[in-house]
């Protein structure tokens, strides 16, 4: 019989209800960087434009960090959050495990996750459903927003917002809608 305590995975709570946002924070498996990597930024934002056009969601606010993520979204009508997950991690997983064992096998064993069952399974993402909570007003939502766009700064990644590439900020700076379209008009207005 095995010493070691079970192991238990934290459950993230998730309500799905309808017309409310969502501020979803997802790590990389330990928190490593992964996402210094000079490819997989830009895979994720495609994988979150492909998503968002295939109206899961509506998008306001992301930024990708060099260990995580964060979104703010308006999940479509029927969409759980659970489910939007799925459609954003799975391929970035599947993208990332692809090219890693073509071009650099070595790297597997920094994705390598070893369970006391002996078996072993290679992630990108932290196991589990990372964090989620419901947005219910205007000023949650901008407050959210700029939450995200000023996560760069505050680490000391930039010393201005705009040079971040992977931020929606420069959309809602600028109206530069690249690499991934927002959904500024459904975003509720603040009202002071």
């Amino acid at each position: 019989m095995s010493s070691e305590p079970p192991l238990h995975r934290k459950q993230c709570r998730r309500y799905d209800e309808p017309w409310q946002a969502h501020y979803l924070t997802f790590s990389c498996f330990r928190r490593q960087p992964f996402f210094k990597a000079r490819f997989s930024p830009g895979w994720f934002v495609e994988i979150l434009h492909s998503a968002r056009e295939e109206g899961l969601f509506d998008l306001w606010a992301y930024v990708i960090m060099p260990e995580h993520v964060h979104l703010v979204i308006l999940p479509a009508e029927g969409q759980t959050i659970s489910g939007i997950l799925r459609r954003l991690k799975r391929p970035m997983t599947t993208r990332v495990l692809a090219w890693v064992r073509a071009n650099q096998p070595s790297f597997l064993e920094r994705m390598t996750e070893h369970r006391p069952s002996g078996q072993t399974h290679h992630r990108f993402w932290q196991t589990g459903g990372g964090y989620d909570r419901n947005l219910r007003s205007a000023e949650e939502i901008h407050e959210k927003i700029k939450y995200v766009h000023l996560n760069p700064l505050r680490r000391g990644l930039v010393s201005r917002l705009e040079d971040w590439p992977w931020s929606s900020y420069r959309a809602w700076e600028l109206g530069v809608d690249e690499p991934v379209r927002l959904d500024r008009e459904s975003v509720p207005i603040l009202v002071n």
